[in-house]
């Protein structure tokens, strides 16, 4: 009883830490990316449809521009919080975009 009463401690505990640490990429970046790029966005293909800017990445040991696209929310009332790159002691790391 106590074995399973520890192990499902320990699996909690490994949940809640993984889910703290979601959402950031593991690239470490020496420097900031490029400026975003800018174009138009169109009409969107149907109702309830949202834009999805795009960003750039970091792919190959370089920035690779990720182009926009038109998503459909996953549920009800949810927002897409767009992926940033912050400062992270002497370089970058990028928080991945997700619905909130």
């Amino acid at each position: 009883m106590r074995k399973k009463f520890l192990g499902g401690m320990l699996l909690l505990l490994g949940g809640l830490l993984a889910g703290c640490a979601g959402g950031y990429s593991t690239a470490f970046v020496a420097y900031g990316p490029p400026a975003p790029r800018y174009g138009a966005v169109g009409v969107a293909p149907g109702p309830g449809f949202v834009w999805i800017d795009g960003y750039w990445n970091w792919r190959g040991g370089r920035y690779v521009w990720a182009p926009g696209y038109w998503a459909h929310p996953p549920r009800r009332g949810a927002v897409w919080v767009r992926p940033e790159w912050y400062r992270h002691g002497n370089g970058w790391r990028m928080h991945e975009g997700h619905w909130r």
